[in-house]
């Protein structure tokens, strides 16, 4: 036990001086599924997650409803942009996820729920969990054990370290540890 909590303290100040971006995260939770609800059906889609191309970057704009500069993120040479689709549908971008890819941890610069699966009428339930467990997969791939950082906005503190079991390291940063990120990587991608 004291070892984990000194990863932890040791990580937290890593990542606390490691300031990586100024964006604030505010996505919801909104269910941890085994993949993707359709809400009206009821019906699990199962996803996959891949690389935005140049291609994908000219749908993915404020004009068609998204919040940020996904062609911004997708520029930037130091981050990795990701998308989320239905197996079998891969042109129906259901969330991106932009990450960077530190020295001893994953740092989730943005996460975005397609804009029609956001608000009272979304199409889907679990997009943001899933991206999430995209990001703390890639970094047991990667050989970071599943440490994920990234910064909340203040009144989402307590939703993140309910729903995704992150810790509160101080100022707005939070973490994914090791065993935090084996829950969601196991709950979304059964075959890890």
């Amino acid at each position: 036990m004291e070892s984990t909590v000194a990863a932890i303290v040791d990580f937290s100040y890593i990542s606390i001086v490691k300031k990586s971006t100024k964006n604030f995260l505010d996505f919801r939770v909104d269910k941890l599924t085994d993949s993707i609800l359709n809400i009206v059906s009821g019906d699990s889609f199962q996803t996959e997650v891949s690389q935005v191309t140049k291609a994908d970057v000219k749908h993915i704009s404020n004009k068609s409803g998204w919040n940020f500069n996904w062609e911004h993120e997708f520029a930037d040479v130091s981050r990795e942009v990701f998308k989320l689709t239905i197996v079998g549908n891969p042109s129906i971008i259901q969330g991106l996820i932009c990450l960077t890819i530190e020295t001893d941890h994953i740092f989730m610069n943005l996460v975005e729920s397609a804009p029609f699966n956001i608000g009272k009428n979304k199409l889907y339930e679990g997009v943001a969990g899933n991206l999430v467990a995209f990001a703390c997969k890639m970094s047991f791939q990667r050989g970071l054990d599943g440490y994920v950082a990234f910064d909340a906005k203040t009144k989402l503190i307590p939703h993140y370290a309910k729903t995704l079991r992150a810790h509160h390291v101080g100022g707005q940063r939070m973490i994914i540890t090791s065993s935090a990120a084996k829950f969601l990587v196991v709950k979304y991608f059964k075959s890890e």
